[in-house]
């Protein structure tokens, strides 16, 4: 999808939810992003590519953007889309992810990514999770043999609050198979960290 058709959607979304009356506030605002890596220049830095799309904070803005824009079975092959609260950036350097990890799970269909990342979203923006100011955003990763969905977190260190989180996504997205977290600090180090926690 060329980031000019995301950009003007974004607009058109704007104009909608300007016109809906008395708009359903969240909690907080929340920024969609996009980080298409299937055209990468030569030699470019990781996350050259990565644009902000869209901050909401209206029930209204969030299902016109989801409805028009971020299906992970509409997205292009190599392209991560990522829903991160609003002041986040999807990068390790980020100072709210600096210390963190990600819970990780993968899908080989991409009906069931969908409905994932959908399910992810909703609890997200509803605040279904008890730590959710350890919450930094999640990630769905389009690739051409098997997608992923990482969801991000502030304390690696603090597995407690990591537990707890697991097993809610898990219960959230309806997933049976052990997933894993890992320590952005030991994927900075080597591509294949070992996972630290388990649920």
């Amino acid at each position: 999808m060329a980031e000019a058709a995301v950009e003007s959607a974004g607009a058109v979304v704007a104009e909608e939810a300007a016109e809906t009356k008395q708009p359903h506030r969240l909690e907080r605002k929340w920024t969609f992003w996009v980080d298409n890596q299937s055209k990468p220049k030569q030699g470019a830095a990781w996350g050259s590519a990565l644009r902000k799309v869209y901050t909401f904070e209206t029930v209204e803005e969030f299902w016109c953007l989801y409805d028009q824009i971020f299906k992970p079975s509409k997205f292009p092959a190599n392209a991560d889309f990522h829903l991160f609260k609003a002041g986040i950036e999807p990068k390790w350097e980020d100072p709210e992810c600096a210390n963190g990890g990600k819970w990780t799970v993968t899908s080989s269909r991409k009906a069931n990514l969908d409905t994932m990342w959908l399910e992810t979203l909703m609890a997200l923006i509803g605040e279904q999770f008890d730590e959710s100011d350890e919450i930094c955003g999640v990630v769905a990763s389009v690739r051409q043999r098997q997608d992923k969905l990482a969801l991000w977190t502030k304390t690696a260190s603090n597995e407690a609050a990591q537990m707890h989180i697991g097993r809610k996504w898990k219960e959230v997205i309806d997933v049976n198979d052990k997933i894993t977290y890992s320590f952005h600090d030991d994927s900075r180090r080597e591509r294949s960290a070992k996972g630290r926690y388990n649920v």
